[in-house]
């Protein structure tokens, strides 16, 4: 059931480590990358809140509850996807993000509601988890193939951006559409009970409804969602951060250049390999963390993780050498596949079954609005206290990552239920 989800990070996975760089091709300027990058917050904040409100009140014999939903999105996303590279200004790009980003969200919102509506409560953290493995699994293959196309093809088009940019653009958008479709047709949805389906029936119908539930979802929202929301904040914060100057960083360390350097290719293929390399790591732990998870108590797992990120993130801007990028790498590996799964694994036994959909919205929307401060923020932050210094601002994110994980110390999960490790995992 969650190989579409494989295909959902694959695009994320470019949007990280492809679209920033595709962008400085386009001549953006490093101080202008936060703003550019408004799509991916803004559109989560809109979309997945009302996506999931939305799914919670959908139930269709035929395509189900959840499915409609991350169908429509990936189609979407796949038609972005092979737009994108023919973009032929800054703001054609900076436009298709926001559809791109939005299709995404569309997608993975009832993504995370589906696996919590199939799976009884002991299995929910293998699910989740298991979401966290083929989160590293697409955006590793996405961020190793831009040094395999770089290769291989050669040339550059008219409006600057290299060909080989395509082939990853191009193999995203397959991926895509065909393993969400994997999921679709190979995964039933239970059908709601004979009392589930009446109270659907008996539900207010109209525009403003999902609104309304929201707002509803708000207020009663357990406690443990609001102390997991001043985590995110410094979470989400630092990770975009790193995402947008992780290229830069490398370029000027590693490379002793910048945007404008005849090197700034080479430095956005090995910050492909160093990303893809820490997701390399995150779907070979994903299910270690599971059983970390039951011994040590999900709190406190993530209390590691994040410990670990933040001493990666203090190494990486001081390393000159390009192999010893990865080795701190491990720990952030790590620490992805803990914030991928271990957060929803805490609070999933505090939410009611009937508004998983518009409660997995509201812990979206943790996670973009601290990336939209970032945005509009981090840009003033970079240019008047950080010196515009790209290795300053991964720094930055590593201070972040360590209030992270100070944060988290306040939170007071539901009891991990008692879950069973199968041999195999599960379909």
């Amino acid at each position: 059931m969650n190989v579409g989800f494989f295909g959902i990070q694959y695009s994320f996975g470019l949007q990280q480590t492809a679209i920033n760089p595709l962008y400085t091709f386009l001549d953006a300027k490093p101080e202008d990358l936060p703003i550019l990058n408004l799509a991916g917050p803004m559109t989560g904040l809109l979309i997945q809140p009302i996506i999931g409100a939305m799914s919670d009140r959908t139930w269709h014999p035929r395509w189900g509850r959840r499915k409609p939903y991350f169908l429509i999105g990936a189609i979407v996303c796949s038609i972005c996807l092979f737009a994108f590279p023919f973009s032929r200004a800054l703001w054609m790009a900076a436009g298709l993000l926001w559809i791109l980003d939005a299709a995404n969200n569309t997608a993975m919102e009832p993504y995370r509601a589906f696996i919590a509506d199939k799976l009884p409560a002991p299995q929910q953290p293998l699910g989740f988890l298991t979401q966290s493995f083929f989160t590293g699994l697409g955006i590793t293959l996405a961020n190793l193939s831009l040094g395999f196309f770089k290769d291989i093809i050669t040339g550059t088009s008219q409006a600057g951006i290299p060909y080989w940019v395509y082939g990853s653009f191009f193999v995203g958008g397959i991926c895509s559409i065909l393993s969400v479709l994997w999921s679709v047709l190979t995964t039933p949805e239970i059908p709601p009970t004979d009392l589930e389906l009446a109270h659907l029936k008996a539900q207010k119908k109209g525009v403003l409804e999902p609104f309304r539930e929201i707002g509803s979802a708000l207020r009663e929202m357990p406690p443990v969602m609001w102390q997991l929301a001043l985590v995110y904040l410094f979470q989400w914060y630092a990770m975009f951060c790193y995402w947008q100057y992780v290229s830069l960083s490398i370029a000027a360390s590693v490379f002793t250049t910048d945007s404008t350097g005849a090197s700034y290719e080479d430095a956005v293929v090995l910050a492909g390999q160093v990303n893809g390399f820490y997701n390399i790591v995150t779907f070979l732990s994903a299910f270690l963390l599971v059983g970390l998870a039951k011994k040590m108590g999900a709190k406190w797992l993530h209390v590691t993780c994040l410990l670990m990120a933040s001493l990666a993130l203090w190494a990486f801007p001081h390393i000159r050498e390009k192999w010893l990028l990865f080795i701190p790498m491990i720990g952030f590996g790590i620490a992805w596949a803990s914030m991928m799964g271990i957060p929803y694994v805490m609070v999933v036994g505090s939410i009611p079954k009937e508004r998983y959909g518009v409660y997995m919205g509201i812990i979206n929307m943790m996670i973009v609005i601290p990336m939209i401060l970032q945005t509009l923020s981090f840009g003033w932050i970079y240019t008047n206290f950080l010196g515009s210094i790209p290795g300053n601002a991964i720094l930055f994110a590593a201070a972040l990552l360590f209030l992270a994980a100070l944060a988290t110390l306040r939170i007071k999960p539901s009891p991990l239920p008692d879950t069973p490790i199968p041999s195999q995992p599960a379909h």
